[in-house]
């Protein structure tokens, strides 16, 4: 039940306690008086209970939204928190490819180094076996010009050689230790980022756990209350039954016509008493014609001449007659307690049933409706 609707519900109340009210005054005047008092003043504690409950389920509504609200904000916490935990674990697939393309690359590294390693000590040996001569040596023993300087770019090849093979010795031992380190460093990165990435989805998974338990026993709570809302308007129901039935023993059953009361429109009132309850909307949904309050009994005059299109038991109208007017125009007349007329003619003003409180109502009265072309529309414009 919306909050927003408390204040019709109460005003629907209200209106028919007045109607009850005076049809109680009846019952006074023929000698019931001690126990409509006693029925008028259950109903009215009754009522105020109502009130109560439904002030309670309202704050309970706001209290639930808010949770409710919280709730969405975290599950979407936890799903962004799941993006990335995929995209971290993409990272990580793809960062395991390439430390496995790595340690490919470091077994070659090894292997190459090992070779160039096994190189250099054959060079190194090989230079302390023999008595490699200096260049002051080749210099005095050379046989001319020519041999001198052919003898000198020989030890200058060879020195050459020897760098190159220390050099790439090195580099190869280099980048396999920054290899190695790329590697424990970026799989080091990637488990601290994963271990992160758990505890805070465990963490929110947890705290959406118990707002959804809190939400849960929210819920149970108003559903308590909705139960209790229901007794209570059962209650209500009852004793506005038991009301009824006091009025229709201490009256007769069927009450005169009375005078015909005029509208400002092409159509006279139905039947003459107070509007109660107007057309529009009411409890979230339109009320399609206007509630006009008269005893039980009452007869109800056709509020203009027709033909008589539907007489019978509809749903929450009850008893309920719809005369056809003519050119798109039509008037029902819902709760009657029963038909005049069902079928034929009409004439305004001809009585075609009487008040009552048939299909869905809390008191005697006559709901009367206006539709154009099988749309309701306010009856008070042609009244």
């Amino acid at each position: 039940m919306d909050r927003t609707a408390k204040p019709a519900h109460a005003d629907r109340r209200r209106k028919a306690g007045l109607a009850l009210t005076l049809a109680l005054v009846a019952i006074v005047a023929v000698g019931a008086t001690a126990l409509a008092q006693d029925l008028q003043g259950e109903l009215e504690s009754k009522r105020s209970q109502l009130d109560q409950a439904e002030s309670k389920r309202g704050v309970l509504s706001t209290e639930i939204q808010r949770y409710t609200s919280q709730i969405v904000q975290l599950e979407g916490e936890v799903a962004t928190l799941r993006n990335r935990e995929a995209l971290v674990q993409e990272e990580l697939d793809r960062k395991e490819a390439e430390l496995e393309r790595e340690r490919d690359h470091l077994q070659v590294l090894r292997e190459r180094l090992k070779q160039s390693i096994d190189v250099l000590e054959e060079r190194l040996v090989a230079i302390y076996k023999s008595d490699t001569p200096d260049v002051v040596t080749v210099v005095l023993e050379s046989d001319g010009f020519e041999d001198l300087l052919e003898r000198y770019e020989y030890l200058n090849r060879i020195e050459a050689e020897d760098s190159d093979l220390i050099a790439r010795v090195r580099e190869l031992r280099n980048e396999t230790k920054d290899t190695v380190e790329r590697i424990r460093a970026a799989r080091d990165e990637i488990a601290a980022k994963k271990r992160e990435l758990t505890r805070t989805r465990v963490e929110l998974e947890a705290r959406e756990a118990d707002l959804g338990a809190a939400r849960a026993s929210r819920k149970d709570t108003l559903a308590g209350i909705d139960s209790n809302i229901k007794r209570l308007e059962g209650d209500i129901g009852n004793l506005e039954g038991q009301i009824q039935h006091q009025l229709q023993a201490s009256a007769s059953p069927t009450l005169p016509a009375g005078p015909v009361r005029g509208g400002s429109g092409d159509m006279i009132w139905p039947v003459d008493g107070p509007v109660t309850s107007p057309f529009g909307m009411r409890w979230g949904r339109l009320h399609a014609g206007i509630d006009i309050a008269v005893p039980s009994g009452t007869p109800i005059r056709a509020a203009k001449a027709g033909s008589i299109a539907l007489a019978a038991p509809t749903g929450g109208y009850g008893n309920y007659t719809c005369i056809n007017h003519g050119g798109g125009q039509s008037t029902c007349y819902a709760h009657q307690s029963s038909f005049a007329t069902t079928s034929g003619s009409v004439g305004q003003g001809d009585v075609i049933g009487y008040v009552g409180c048939t299909g869905s109502c809390f008191g005697d009265h006559l709901h009367f409706e206006v539709r154009i072309n099988g749309q309701p529309t306010d009856p008070l414009g042609y009244l």
